[in-house]
């Protein structure tokens, strides 16, 4: 899947800002910490206007990244760094007595000096509790939404200081195109995304309880449109109950194109599912936001194999129901499951593969069916051809890209998602 990176974009923006700053600098200056004082701030402002186009989830930029996971992954990155260069432009002045500089926007001095001191602290504030897993989801996610007024500060700030860079100039139309953009991804997100975002309103209308899971069907009400769903995409549930109201992503087992009709598998992982696991009935409305991802099958793929591990089978049960590519004599299906734990039942999976005709592998807990699997198929076909697809754990995941290096297959030939948002 062709895509652009977290580094690659981070270092386009990088390069773009300081080349346009350096314009504006005279020659002598270059090596001063002055000057790249300003350069990281105006890196740093630039890395928070491209968050808060990240975070808006609009379907261009999941193109232009290969999928939300990706896009927030380097939403993180973008926050990260962001902090970084804006501690040195904090600690370092950027400004020196042979500048011409002039503010952009005339305010009393207290004012200029008081969106300088909130820019810094509110982003540091954000970037920190963002980044803090001990802070329950619910209380993160509504801090989180302060990133759109932060960065509407620190805008003011870099409007109401005197520096160098006057708005008609490169750097100055750049900062302003930035902000224009991220201002406005910011208020999107904020007051109309539940408006215009894809999805739409449901009904829980059947619930299944397994062990430490629960299976859902959700029928669509109300505002509750078909999705234009391709199998293996996820979708953020909420369901609008006490204590259930917080958005979380979820791969969607399957659609009734039909009907509307959506089917989740969610394992009990933390506090919010397993309030879920709780509390769930039938009749309950919920929320869908979807369709999202691009954890599709791969269109030249010779020999295929999808590794499931645990609730990570739910979107190949979507794929084994694919009607629009039944291509499947390729495929061997290896599921990962806990035999006392398994949810959907290993039977249930059986029955799907072989109406599907895909090879099913079973690999118990412990088992070694997994690696026997991968190094057939790297036996019995050219490495290079094998294409996998996995959703599970992360520790499983770096086992299975080892024994790719070690059967010499290309890092490239694996798709996941990355379901870490926070």
């Amino acid at each position: 899947m062709n895509r652009i990176k977290t580094w690659h974009f981070l270092s386009l923006l990088c390069v773009i800002s300081t080349l346009a700053v350096l314009y504006e600098i005279p020659a002598q200056t270059l090596w001063h910490t002055a000057t790249w004082s300003l350069v990281a701030g105006v890196v740093a402002l630039v890395y928070m206007g491209a968050s808060c186009v990240l975070a808006t989830r609009w379907k261009w930029v999941e193109d232009l990244f290969g999928g939300l996971d990706r896009v927030y992954e380097t939403h993180k990155w973008l926050g990260i760094w962001a902090l970084v260069l804006a501690s040195f432009h904090f600690l370092f002045k950027a400004k020196l007595n042979i500048w011409d500089i002039s503010p952009i926007l005339e305010i009393e001095k207290n004012w200029a000096r008081f969106f300088r001191q909130l820019s810094f602290v509110g982003l540091g504030a954000i970037i920190l509790l963002a980044l803090n897993r001990n802070i329950r989801y619910s209380i993160w996610r509504w801090l989180h939404k302060l990133s759109g007024p932060v960065f509407l500060v620190v805008v003011l700030h870099w409007l109401s200081q005197a520096s160098p860079i006057a708005l008609g100039s490169p750097a100055g139309i750049w900062l302003a195109i930035v902000s224009i953009l991220g201002v406005s991804g910011a208020f999107y997100k904020l007051f109309l995304y539940f408006f215009f975002a894809p999805g739409g309103i449901y009904r829980i209308a059947r619930i299944e309880r397994g062990p430490q899971a629960i299976y859902l069907t959700l029928e669509p009400k109300g505002r509750g449109a078909r999705l234009q769903f391709s199998a293996g995409q996820f979708g953020f549930l909420s369901v609008l109950s006490s204590g259930l109201r917080e958005p979380h992503p979820f791969s969607i087992a399957s659609v009734e194109n039909e009907k509307g009709t959506l089917h989740f598998v969610i394992r009990v992982l933390g506090d919010y599912t397993k309030t879920l696991y709780e509390r769930a009935e039938v009749g309950m409305t919920a929320s869908v936001q979807a369709p999202y991802g691009r954890f599709t099958r791969p269109s030249t793929a010779s020999q295929e194999l999808w590794i499931g591990a645990g609730v990570g089978i739910t979107p190949f049960i979507s794929w084994l129901q694919d009607q629009e590519n039944r291509n499947f004599h390729t495929v061997s299906l290896v599921y990962c499951f806990d035999p006392e734990r398994a949810f959907p039942s290993f039977e249930t999976i059986q029955n799907l593969s072989e109406q599907a005709g895909v090879t099913l592998v079973p690999n118990p807990s412990g088992g070694q069916a997994l690696k026997e699997c991968v190094r057939q198929a790297a036996q019995q076909h050219d490495p290079t051809t094998i294409h996998i697809s996995y959703c599970g754990p992360q520790g499983l995941l770096h086992k299975l890209q080892e024994l790719m290096q070690e059967l010499g297959i290309p890092e490239q030939n694996i798709q996941f998602e990355l379901f870490e948002f926070r």
